[in-house]
């Protein structure tokens, strides 16, 4: 249940907090003093819209704070899953500023998508919207399900995954016929590809690199060949050659070194570096003997090259890239080939699918039918008490093709006299006739659910006399079990509170605000006789007394 609210700097109200009965709870005032703004402010707090236009005219921050009192297994999971600290009672505060909208549970922040998720399990708000909303066909299969929910809840769930199962299946079957209406050419087309590619035979991805090299070798082995041949010349094919002039300092070394010890490390150097020398020599005229002009071998290169860059152009600039396309192109292709006996499986695996979901749909059927008689007989029995004793209500449900709530097409019918046939509930005109409705629906689906609050938002609308005093009873007997919420402009309907509160407005030349009021036994009195004429007089008072 909501235990208070207290409201600082939102829309025209400058600070106002109400602490709320647990039965029903009235709030009356003037028309256009701002009554609404309080429906308002728990709506916002538990994830409504807001903007910064709902800022009080003159401050910079609006903070709206809601004490709750819940025990909903829903709502301690939410906690347990967002690692809120909070017990039964707990405080959600909501913080609107010009630039952001924060919302918090006992102090921890959370965002408004956990607000919301906690807010079913909270509250149910009936107003003028949501009443539009009862009467659309749309939403008829909804609320019977939710009455229904004791048996129907866990099989709507398995249908539900089911069903997206289903329907990916069949997304996937698209796909499949996508590809196998691929035309021949196409076809042809892949394997092309792919058989240019393996002709290329490429298992290095460094292959062309290594290749170049080679190249630049083939087409200077002349130059190569001369150059190594006179560097051979050159260390060691002559008197005059380089290692014949360092075998000749050496020589004079290792004599200076019979008398100088110092100078024996500079000859180990010149033993070692001839050494060097020599065997750098032999290499070189290995090189220089073997280099030879192989045109055939030149031939072959620029033609794998040549297949090479043809590749790298058509598939990648790389190839790597082109080995990398192979597959890609591959697997395209493999998948094609696949494509006919998968589509098959997948054919197989729909219709299975679709079998066992009409068989599931069938049961749900089966239920909402049996739970749509109950229903509607309870509907015509509150219906009665509201008045409307001709009034019949029917919960039509034809069969339909296969969709996302089975198979049935759920309609709400009523007939309001006994003249008139029963019709879709949207074609209901009177103002009154859907207030009676919707208070019908909502104290049976109040006895079916866990939802602790209801608000009413102007229940009284298009009523008068002895239907008030029926919705005033009504609404009572629905307070012994649920708190209520209620706006009204009609005094039968306030004498039934357990706590009432007064809203007026108050208007000078540059201000505007709303005061909200707790009344007492004294005050509530002259308030009930203020409804029922407009004055406060005698004869007002006297009537005031009667309806408390």
């Amino acid at each position: 249940m909501l235990k208070s609210i207290s409201i600082s700097n939102y829309i025209l109200i400058d600070n106002a907090t109400l602490e709320f009965d647990k039965g029903l709870n009235v709030i009356t005032g003037e028309t256009g003093s701002g009554k609404s703004i309080l429906i308002s402010a728990v709506d916002s707090a538990l994830g409504g819209k807001s903007s910064k236009e709902n800022i009080k005219t003159g401050t910079d921050k609006a903070t709206l704070e809601l004490t709750v009192v819940s025990d909903n297994p829903e709502v301690k999971q939410v906690f347990k899953e967002n690692e809120i600290d909070a017990g039964e009672e707990f405080i959600i505060t909501k913080e609107i500023t010009p630039s952001s909208t924060k919302y918090r549970i006992d102090g921890t922040l959370v965002n408004q998508a956990v607000i919301k998720s906690i807010r079913p399990a909270l509250l149910d708000v009936n107003s003028q919207h949501q009443s539009y909303t009862f009467l659309q066909k749309k939403y008829h299969i909804k609320l019977l399900d939710s009455y229904a929910k004791t048996t129907c809840e866990e099989l709507l769930k398995t249908y539900t995954e089911k069903y997206h199962a289903y329907i990916d299946l069949k997304k996937k079957l698209e796909e499949l016929k996508t590809k196998s209406d691929m035309t021949d050419s196409q076809t042809e087309f892949l394997k092309f590809q792919l058989n240019e590619i393996e002709e290329g035979n490429i298992e290095d991805a460094e292959e062309d690199e290594k290749l170049h090299k080679e190249l630049s070798v083939l087409e200077n082995a002349e130059k190569l060949k001369e150059l190594t041949g006179s560097a051979y010349w050159a260390l060691s094919n002559d008197d005059n050659s380089i290692l014949s002039g360092l075998s000749d300092v050496k020589m004079n070394i290792s004599k200076a070194a019979q008398s100088d010890e110092s100078l024996k490390d500079m000859e180990s150097s010149l033993i070692e570096a001839n050494e060097i020398l020599r065997d750098l020599s032999y290499s070189l005229r290995d090189y220089s003997q073997n280099m030879e002009y192989d045109t055939e071998r030149l031939d072959e290169i620029q033609e794998r090259l040549f297949l090479l860059d043809k590749l790298k152009r058509k598939y990648g600039g790389t190839l790597e890239e082109v080995m990398n396309t192979y597959e890609k192109l591959s697997t395209e292709y493999k998948s094609i080939e696949n494509s006919t006996e998968e589509l098959e499986k997948t054919e197989q695996q729909i219709v299975q699918a679709e079998y066992d979901l009409k068989k599931l749909a069938k049961k749900i059927s089966e239920n909402r039918k049996n739970y749509a008689e109950v229903l509607s007989s309870l509907v015509e029995d509150e219906l009665k008490k509201l008045e409307l004793p001709k009034a019949k209500f029917k919960i039509d449900i034809q069969e339909t093709d296969l969709c996302e709530n089975g198979i049935d097409d759920v309609e709400f019918l009523i007939s309001t006299n006994v003249s008139e046939p029963l019709r879709p509930l949207v074609k209901v005109a009177s103002g009154g006739e859907i207030s009676r409705i919707m208070l019908a629906l909502k104290t049976i689906f109040a006895q079916n659910d866990d939802i602790d609050t209801v608000i009413f938002d102007e229940i009284d609308t298009g009523i008068s006399g002895k239907t008030s005093q029926a919705v005033a009873e009504e609404i009572a007997q629905l307070a012994k079990y649920r708190q209520i919420i209620m706006i009204t402009h009609q005094a039968i309907l306030a004498a039934k509170a357990d706590r009432h509160f007064y809203v007026k407005k108050t208007q000078t030349e540059d201000t505007t605000k709303v005061n909200v009021y707790q009344l007492s036994e004294e005050d509530r009195l002259n308030a009930l006789a203020e409804l029922t004429s407009g004055d406060i007089t005698e004869e007002s008072l006297r009537l005031a007394k009667t309806l408390l």
